[in-house]
């Protein structure tokens, strides 16, 4: 498998599981829990590294189904806000857009990574990437956020990102499914199916990233809100890890990171 290393953090091959702790600046997101006002956000992204996260993944429109939408400018100004009390502050941090004009806004800062859930669908955006240098975490997306549906789709559409990086340059770079309700034609079963063929997604050698936490098809299968997501979530956590997850994008740094140590000791993974 191809490392990535993002501020010299190398994720993927025989390195340990990565945990990329979420911070979003959007009061929509769909687990309120997750949300920081600006004045909170060094505070929590230094609580999170001290619980054991690699990477804080910043965050500042949410995508969850049937949420409003705000505009480029508003997500602009929230997110240079937060990154600009992480500046100097040493941790490493991506930047969770899919605007290229935010993604510019964001240029601006001390950022390491770019979280694209468009998976380069705007070229433009991948211009930008290309042009910046830096490693990215790409999700199976083909026109539009999600809108693979399906695991031979999913496949197909990593397939598309796969090609895009290599028509723009970009080398550095983990792989994401894109597990989740994105649109109207996914269902909770795509989910389930895509955790359960997770493995699968290791065929194009390069790492790949499990973002399931608190996630819709957990708490369907369940019955509860996002707040009491947090045990199906470490659950399917664990099988991810099985399944060759080389990162995990979590609310819940200390607890993913326990789930992560035990599985470690269990494969004697070094």
């Amino acid at each position: 498998m191809r490392n990535c290393v993002v501020n010299n953090l190398v994720i993927g091959g025989v390195a340990p599981v990565r945990v990329m702790g979420v911070i979003n600046c959007s009061p929509e997101s769909f687990y309120a829990n997750s949300y920081f006002p600006t004045d909170f956000v060094h505070k929590t992204a230094v609580e999170m590294v001290e619980k054991g996260a690699d990477l804080i993944d910043i965050g500042a429109r949410s995508t969850a189904p049937n949420t409003q939408a705000i505009s480029g400018s508003t997500e602009a100004e929230r997110i240079d806000a937060a990154l600009r009390e992480l500046d100097g502050s040493g941790i490493t941090v991506s930047v969770d857009t899919m605007n290229p004009w935010v993604l510019d806004v964001c240029l601006n800062h001390e950022i390491h990574a770019i979280n694209d859930i468009s998976g380069l669908s705007s070229q433009r955006y991948a211009q930008r990437l290309a042009q910046s240098g830096l490693p990215a975490f790409l999700m199976a997306s083909n026109n539009q956020p999600g809108d693979a549906v399906g695991l031979d789709a999913t496949l197909a559409a990593l397939e598309g990102v796969v090609a895009r990086c290599e028509t723009s340059g970009i080398k550095d770079y983990v792989l994401d499914p894109g597990i989740g309700i994105w649109t109207p034609l996914r269902s909770v079963e795509d989910d389930w199916t895509l955790c359960q063929h997770f493995a699968e997604f290791g065929k194009f050698d390069r790492p790949v990233l499990a973002a399931i936490s608190r996630k819709t098809f957990i708490g369907d299968l369940l019955g509860r809100d996002p707040e009491d997501r947090l045990a199906g979530s470490l659950a399917v956590t664990l099988m991810l890890l099985e399944k060759g997850a080389s990162v995990v994008r979590t609310h819940d740094v200390a607890q993913t990171l326990d789930v992560i140590r035990v599985f470690e000791r269990m494969v004697k993974r070094e």
